[in-house]
């Protein structure tokens, strides 16, 4: 494992005596910085940007730099094993794809390219309901690679039942479902532009292939495109949903289901009272609530109440390998990264993704080798101390 991750700085160095350098900067940091000189800004800062003041997505960053690892030595690290099974999913580490949607905007590789990407470095990608092409076009993409379906709910529930058995046809095998984003938040960036590219079609690639919800329309998608539209956002925004309606997802779908947007802990013991079988203890990256509490802020009370119950998954944040160490030492099982690996794709599609992936995964692998830590499970609160 050791090679595999922490090896890609060795590869680097050598492709470097050829001229050959990274698509992007190996530093995640850096990313939305470039990505910016990249991209219009309509589609920059629909991803860069955040609810309101920003300042949850600040809250988040600024949670880690109160976290400080404190390493040991002499523990015989050389060889370090990140390997670990998510909900019945194995593998090689602790990370999963984030859901990203219309992926279209920011490269024409759009989601197929990122679930290559994931595939070839063995991380499970987490496809967006809002995705630009459709639940099949990813699954093919993804070839043998792990994948799992995120869902905004639709309120028609027979759409809501199609779209899940083609998930689970195409091979998708757990369901984590968004709780946090029943209607858009109030996001500055996106009014300033006046920029929502589902009003213009894209990030509908699931629902305009749906057989019942074109069902359902008088007129086809591509005869009629503004209907379609129109009648799809009716259906995932502007209705929350509440605790009730969970029965109706397990009738319809048999793997691991997992609750996303979980920042208390009295709804974490909700979703374990109905069944659920993981949370992901996440703010949306702070695209939501302006003013909410950090994810990591939120976590270890979280553990506290449910982690010998269901498993906990954390994003929100995450940038660098110690970022990932932390929010494992505080209790999570794996963390979901989003944004740095979409300025990958907007930098160099496939082969940017795949980049900022084995990036992150090498800086993690010698963080943990460095602080002395040689399996997932040497990592405890006991690692860190708080600033």
């Amino acid at each position: 494992m050791t090679e595999r991750f922490g090896g890609y700085q060795n590869e680097i160095y050598l492709q470097g005596l050829g001229g050959t350098f990274p698509p992007c900067s190996t530093d995640a940091t850096k990313l939305e910085e470039s990505a910016r000189e990249i991209l219009e800004p309509g589609p920059f800062w629909y991803v860069a940007g955040s609810a309101g003041s920003g300042a949850t997505a600040r809250a988040n960053r600024e949670a880690f730099d109160r976290w400080r690892l404190v390493p040991r030595m002499l523990t015989g690290a050389t060889e370090r094993d990140l390997s670990t099974t998510v909900l019945g999913t194995p593998v090689p580490a602790p990370v999963l794809l984030a859901p990203v949607g219309v992926q279209s905007i920011v490269h024409e590789g759009a989601e197929p390219a990122a679930a290559r990407a994931a595939a070839s470095v063995g991380l499970p990608y987490v496809m967006s309901t809002a995705s630009s092409t459709s639940i099949e076009d990813v699954a093919e993409a993804s070839g043998d690679g792990p994948r799992w379906f995120q869902l905004y709910w639709p309120t028609d529930n027979e759409v809501c039942a199609s779209i899940l058995a083609r998930a689970k046809a195409a091979g998708f095998t757990t369901l984590v479902v968004t709780l946090d984003t029943w209607t858009l938040a109030w996001r500055p960036n996106d009014l300033d532009h006046a920029y929502l590219p589902f009003i213009k079609g894209i990030g509908l690639g699931v629902p305009l292939s749906d057989p019942v919800f074109r069902g359902l329309l008088e007129k086809t998608p591509e005869e009629d495109p503004p209907t379609a539209i129109l009648r799809w956002i009716s259906m995932i925004t502007g209705t929350d949903s509440t605790w009730d309606r969970l029965p109706f997802l397990r009738e319809h779908w048999d793997g691991p289901i997992v609750l996303k947007g979980i920042q208390h802990p009295d709804d974490a013991r909700r979703a374990v009272e109905a069944g659920m079988d993981g949370i992901v203890v996440s703010n949306h990256g702070g695209r939501q609530v302006d003013g909410a509490i950090a994810s990591l802020d939120a976590l270890p009370e979280i553990v506290a109440a449910v982690g010998d119950r269901l498993e906990i998954l954390f994003d929100s944040g995450i940038r660098t390998g110690a970022d990932i160490a932390k929010a494992l030492a505080l209790g999570a099982k794996a963390v979901l990264v989003g944004r740095p690996w979409v300025y990958g794709l907007a930098h160099a599609g496939e082969d940017g993704v795949r980049h900022v992936l084995r990036s992150l995964l090498a800086d993690l692998d010698l963080t943990m080798g460095l602080s002395g830590h040689r399996r997932l499970a040497d990592l405890t609160p006991g690692s860190l101390t708080r600033s």
